[in-house]
């Protein structure tokens, strides 16, 4: 979940990296979504900070955050997660 405030917006620069890892692991695996932490008083220790936040869920449990935009580490994460 890539956990953003409106006035930056999701980050749209992983994108791609959520794509192609999607598509190399297969689309039952890996699922991407975005949250606006404005919104959801359930991500409000998010707000007030100037770097996405990506949050990681198995089984509906949280199992790992990634802050920044830092792509290797998000490639890593996601394939240690999967």
């Amino acid at each position: 979940v890539d956990v953003f405030q409106a006035w930056c917006g999701p980050c749209k620069t992983v994108v791609d990296l959520f794509r192609k890892i999607r598509n190399e692991v297969g689309s039952d695996l890996l699922h991407f979504a975005v949250a606006e932490a404005d919104s959801i008083d359930a991500l409000e220790k998010y707000r007030g900070k100037c770097e996405p936040v990506f949050l990681f869920y198995t089984g509906g449990e949280l199992v790992a955050v990634v802050r920044g935009a830092n792509a290797p580490l998000l490639q890593k994460t996601i394939l240690e997660q999967l």
